[in-house]
C-alpha cells in the first residue's frame, strides 16, 4: 500500500473542498456577517496544504483496492474534520465533538444536529452547513473521479467504495464519465428545484438550501421548523417530488432526460420502491384516519411528505410525526431501514437488496418442497450472481448487528431505550431524526459527548455502506 497515492488523492479532495467556500464566502459579503476572514483564511489554508502534498508526493498511476478504501474512509474524515472548522471558530458551534459531529452529519447527508437554535447562525454559516450534504449527496469521491482524469483505474476502486448499493449502474464504460454525468444529472435537478422554490416565494438563500437539503437526501434547514416553516402546499408538495426524485436511481434520471423516461417502470427496484411508498402511505393514513375520524387534504399531504422523507431518508419534517398514532411510528421505523434505491443520494440498506432479501426467503421456502431444486434469484431481467445474494445476507445481517450493538452501547451511556433505538436508526441509515428525545421537534444536543462520536462513527458507517470502513479494522487488510 503506497500512502504517498491515498495523500496525493486527498490532497485533491481538499482541494475542492476548499473551491466550495467561495459560495458561502459570496454570501458573507453579501450578508456583512462578519465570517469573511474565517472563510478567506481557511481557503487559503486548504489551497496551501493540498499544494504541499501534491508538491512532495508523486501522482498515482493507480490505486488498488486497499488504497481505495481507506482513502475513502480518510477522505470523509478529514472533510468532515476541517469543514467543523467555520463553525468552532465563529463560536457559534464552539465545542470540537458537536462541530465534527454536525458537519459528519452533513457530509454523511444525514441531518441529525445539536442546534437548538438554527436561526440564530449568520447565513452564510447556514449556506455552508447545508453545502456540506449537498456536496455529500451525490459524493464528493465521485465529483473527484469526474474531474480529476490522472485517477484513472484507481477511479473506479474509489467509486466502488463511495457509490452506494450492490448493483451499480454504469451509464459509460469509462468510471470518470459516469460520475461526469450522475454529477450533471444532480446539478440539473439542483436548479430546477431551486427555480420553483424561488417561483413559490422563497429567497434564493431559503431556496438554496431548502434544495441542497432535498436533493442530497440530507434534511439540514435553516430555519427551526423545517418545512413547516413554510404552510404553502406549493413548496410542501414540490419538496416532496424532488425528495422523492433523489431517493431514485440517478441513473434512470439520467436515460429519461435522454428521452427514455419508460427506463423507470422497466426497472425493478423503482417499482418495488413505488410500492413501498404507496404501501406506507395508505397504511399511514388509514390508521390515522381510524384515529382522527376525519380525513382531509392536509393529512394526506403531511402523511404523504413524512413517508416520502423518511423512506428516502431526507428527514424534513411538516409537523410531529411523535403525535401520530404508535402503529404508523413503526411504519416511519421500518422505512429508516429500508431507505432510498441503488445509486440515488438516499442510505439505509436500500430497496435492492430488501428485495433480494424477500426474493432469497421465498427460494428457501420453496427448497422445503423441492430440496433438490435449484431457484436462481431474479430481479427484473436479471439473475443476481450468487456472490451478491451471500453478499447481500452478510450485508443485512452486518447492519442489523451494528444497529443492536449501536443500541446496547448508547443504553450502557445512559441514553433510555427509545432515544437509544431511534438515534441508532436515524444515524446509522443516514435519516436524522428519529424517535424518543432526539424526534423531529428535538435535537441530539444533550446525547453523551461519547455518544456523539458513537453516532457520527455510525454516519459514516451507513453511508460508506459499512464495509468500506469496518474491513479497515480487519488484520487481513493490513496484511
Amino acid at each position: 500500500m503506497k500512502f504517498s497515492n491515498i495523500a496525493y488523492t486527498l490532497s485533491g479532495l481538499w482541494l475542492i473542498l476548499a473551491l466550495s467556500l467561495a459560495l458561502p464566502l459570496i454570501f458573507s459579503f453579501y450578508y456583512q456577517d462578519g465570517l469573511r476572514p474565517i472563510f478567506i483564511f481557511e481557503m487559503a489554508g486548504l489551497l496551501v496544504l493540498s499544494l504541499v502534498f501534491r508538491a512532495f508526493t508523486r501522482r498515482p498511476t493507480e490505486l488498488t483496492l486497499r488504497e481505495g478504501f481507506l482513502t475513502v474512509t480518510l477522505s470523509w474524515v478529514t472533510l468532515s474534520l476541517f469543514g467543523s472548522l467555520p463553525f468552532m471558530v465563529s463560536g457559534f458551534i464552539p465545542d470540537f465533538t458537536d462541530a465534527f459531529f454536525e458537519t459528519m452529519s452533513g457530509f454523511t447527508t444525514t441531518g441529525s444536529s445539536i442546534l437548538t437554535d438554527i436561526e440564530t447562525l449568520p447565513k452564510s454559516l447556514l449556506l455552508w452547513r447545508d453545502m456540506t450534504q449537498w456536496l455529500g449527496g451525490m459524493g464528493v469521491i465521485a465529483l473527484a473521479v469526474a474531474i480529476f482524469p490522472y485517477l484513472g483505474v484507481g477511479g473506479f476502486q474509489l467509486f466502488r467504495a463511495e457509490v452506494p448499493g450492490p448493483i451499480k449502474d454504469k451509464i459509460s464504460p469509462r468510471v470518470s464519465e459516469t460520475a461526469r454525468l450522475l454529477w450533471v444529472v444532480y446539478l440539473v435537478f439542483t436548479v430546477a428545484q431551486t427555480l420553483l422554490l424561488m417561483l413559490g416565494g422563497l429567497s434564493l438563500f431559503e431556496a438554496l438550501c431548502t434544495t441542497f437539503g432535498t436533493m442530497a437526501t440530507g434534511g439540514f434547514h435553516p430555519r427551526n421548523a423545517s418545512i413547516a416553516a413554510y404552510p404553502s402546499r406549493y413548496i410542501q408538495y414540490t419538496v416532496t417530488v424532488f425528495m422523492f426524485i433523489a431517493g431514485v436511481n440517478f441513473a434512470l434520471h439520467y436515460w429519461a432526460l435522454r428521452g427514455r423516461p419508460s427506463r423507470y417502470f422497466r426497472d425493478a427496484e423503482f417499482r418495488f420502491f413505488l410500492k413501498v411508498v404507496v404501501l406506507a402511505l395508505l397504511s399511514i393514513m388509514t390508521v390515522r384516519f381510524l384515529h382522527e375520524k376525519t380525513i382531509s387534504e392536509e393529512l394526506f399531504r403531511s402523511s404523504l411528505f413524512q413517508t416520502v422523507s423518511i423512506v428516502t431518508t431526507t428527514g424534513f419534517v411538516t409537523e410531529d410525526y411523535e403525535k401520530w398514532p404508535y402503529f404508523t411510528q413503526l411504519i416511519l421505523i421500518f422505512l429508516m431501514l429500508i431507505g432510498g434505491c441503488t445509486s440515488s443520494t438516499g442510505g439505509a440498506m436500500k430497496n435492492v437488496r430488501v428485495m433480494i432479501l424477500l426474493r432469497y426467503m421465498g427460494s428457501e421456502i420453496k427448497k422445503i418442497f423441492r430440496p433438490h431444486g435449484i431457484f436462481p434469484i431474479k430481479i427484473g431481467e436479471r439473475f443476481v450472481p450468487e456472490n451478491i445474494v451471500s453478499n447481500v445476507m452478510a450485508f443485512i445481517g452486518l447492519y442489523l448487528l451494528i444497529f443492536g450493538l449501536g443500541v446496547l452501547a448508547l443504553t450502557g451511556f445512559g441514553v433510555d431505550l427509545e432515544t437509544s433505538i431511534g438515534s441508532v436508526a436515524a444515524t446509522l441509515g443516514n435519516v436524522g431524526p428519529g424517535i424518543g428525545t432526539v424526534g423531529p421537534v428535538e435535537n441530539y444536543a444533550h446525547i453523551p459527548a461519547v455518544g456523539k462520536w458513537l453516532l457520527s462513527f455510525l454516519m459514516m458507517v451507513g453511508r460508506l455502506e459499512i464495509y468500506t470502513v469496518l474491513v479497515i479494522f480487519t488484520r487481513h487488510f493490513w496484511d
